[in-house]
């Protein structure tokens, strides 16, 4: 069943704490935790969500819709209302012990972040990760936050009974342009190091330059710097992909073009005019500014993976 078309038993809602305020939980149980991803345009064909909303609150946040589903909005409402699945991880033990279930790869941190501030409250992963464990099911975290490194010793056990990636988002090096874009995630460089600590874990851990977001995180010179400072963390890959916008997500960018960098809103009408991707030419123009920084580097050797509008995946051979 899809993420869009899940069901819910609504248990109980708590509002903010103090040490996280300004959030409102809404704890349900989820019928069903693995989710099939519609289409045939993703490496991946499953994917767990143990949160529905974020509250990283980044501006080009291409998840916003899916608050929609739940009639609540896509700005304030997915920054702030976060849906908590807690029964996820019996769940997810449930259906990876039916015949059915063929053990296949499992992505996690593709719609939100599962190490974002409710994780710090719910400690929903460990069950999740203890459960991949036991089945020995391969899977994939993508993250921008430092929180999986109360985790390390977990995802160290998977990685050597199962195949495990993750992936740490760096869009920047810039501190104060990170926290204009991406509010309440931590700083580049304490991302860097939690790649240094998960690489000295033995974990594959790659670095995603994504999205990249013109005239703000495009300049060759800020795309090289964040490749060479994932080399030197230890990363193992980079990836990076173009910025995603679709028409909610369009509204809520733009808005913070207008508000806070009103000098882009005519280029961005210009690269964005056919839809929710870039003209072509200007992605083809990052993934050719992304493979030059990759150059002298320990990416220096790769190979394209999954070339699409959204860009190119690399990864060492």
């Amino acid at each position: 069943m899809s993420e869009q078309g899940q069901l819910f038993e609504l248990r109980r809602t708590r509002h903010d704490t103090p040490e996280l305020r300004g959030l409102e939980f809404i704890e349900v149980e989820a019928k069903t935790v693995i989710n099939r991803v519609p289409g045939d345009y993703l490496p991946f064909r499953w994917t767990i969500n143990p949160y529905r909303g974020c509250s990283h609150a980044c501006v080009y946040c291409f998840a916003r819709p899916t608050h929609t589903y739940l009639e609540m909005n896509a700005g304030h409402d997915f920054e702030s209302r976060i849906v908590v699945k807690v029964n996820v991880a019996g769940v997810l033990r449930s259906q990876m012990a039916r015949r059915g279930w063929k053990g296949e790869h499992i992505a996690m941190g593709t719609n939100t972040d599962p190490y974002q501030a409710a994780e710090g409250r719910y400690r929903l992963m460990p069950g999740i990760l203890r459960a991949l464990i036991d089945f020995r099911n391969p899977f994939s975290i993508l993250s921008k936050g430092t929180m999986m490194l109360r985790d390390l010793d977990l995802l160290a056990q998977c990685a050597r009974r199962a195949d495990v990636g993750v992936a740490v988002s760096i869009a920047t090096l810039d501190d104060a342009l990170a926290h204009e874009i991406e509010p309440t995630v931590a700083p580049p460089r304490q991302r860097l190091r939690a790649v240094r600590a998960l690489a000295d874990a033995g974990i594959r851990v790659g670095v995603a330059v994504a999205p990249v977001l013109p005239g703000l995180t495009d300049d060759p010179d800020a795309l090289g710097a964040v490749v060479r400072a994932a080399a030197a963390a230890g990363a193992s890959h980079v990836w990076h992909s173009a910025l995603n916008l679709g028409t909610i997500t369009r509204d809520a960018y733009f808005a913070f073009l207008r508000s806070n960098r009103p000098e882009l809103v005519q280029r961005y009408e210009r690269l964005f005019g056919r839809g929710r991707y870039a003209e072509p030419a200007y992605v083809r123009e990052v993934s050719e500014r992304v493979h030059a920084a990759c150059r002298g580097t320990r990416f220096a050797r790769h190979r394209t993976l999954a070339p699409d509008e959204a860009g190119v995946q690399l990864a060492l051979l």
